[in-house]
């Protein structure tokens, strides 16, 4: 039997959530290493263990894979999220790269200060809602179809649903004028091992706090 995949990171979002997030949609069981403190990111490096000396890192399949991207696209064609040709690829490539941009967007918001948290809240909805989700709602109904590439479940479909949560955590009607993201959402939501993954006591991790900010600067030095 194959070890699981074993995953080293902070407990907490950052770059790694999404991989955590198709690993489970995969159904994919999964351990984690955290990092806790500085000495164990320099150990990982000394080591040898990080080819660019930068976490996320994950071990599947005898390989200590870095770099977020190259990872999660490795998850994908592994467990068939990656389409069924090139140009599926494409689309999908497309689609997640896009939404890697509104989650980075995001992931700013935990830096700013209280003088410009409540612009940057603002900037994110304003591109969430007239950049990122008219576009998705306008695939959904070109096609008709659950998902958005190839009427089968993709890591597009996975990454847009967490991209949607986390804007949601910002503000909880974001989707109210989109209704086939709406419906989208609760389809993708409901499929039984993303359910599990959404239910408390998973390996999912909350929105990044003072005290998770604190503790990663401390680590990574920032």
């Amino acid at each position: 039997m194959a070890a699981k995949p074993k995953l080293h990171y902070v407990n907490g979002r950052g770059k790694m959530e999404s991989i955590r997030w198709l690993l489970a949609a995969a159904g994919v069981e999964f351990e984690e290493q955290f990092i806790e403190k500085k000495e164990d990111l320099e150990k990982l490096r000394s080591d040898g263990d990080l080819l660019f000396q930068q976490v996320p890192m994950v071990e599947i399949d005898g390989m200590k894979m870095v770099q977020t991207r190259a990872i999660l696209a490795y998850i994908a064609a592994k467990y068939n999220l990656y389409g069924k040709d090139l140009k599926e690829r494409a689309w999908i490539d497309m689609y997640v790269e896009g939404t890697t941009d509104l989650m980075g967007l995001i992931m700013q918001l935990i830096f700013q200060t209280a003088d410009t948290r409540e612009k940057h809240l603002a900037l994110i909805i304003e591109r969430a809602t007239t950049r990122y989700f008219p576009v998705y709602e306008k695939v959904l109904k070109s096609h008709g179809q659950d998902y958005l590439v190839g009427n089968k479940l993709s890591w597009a479909d996975v990454h847009l649903l967490e991209a949607i949560l986390m804007v949601e955590e910002c503000k909880a009607d974001a989707l109210s004028a989109f209704p086939l993201l709406q419906a989208f959402k609760g389809r993708i939501s409901n499929i039984p091992t993303i359910k599990k993954f959404l239910q408390p006591g998973s390996q999912r991790k909350p929105p990044p706090d003072d005290k998770f900010f604190a503790s990663a600067r401390k680590i990574f030095s920032f």
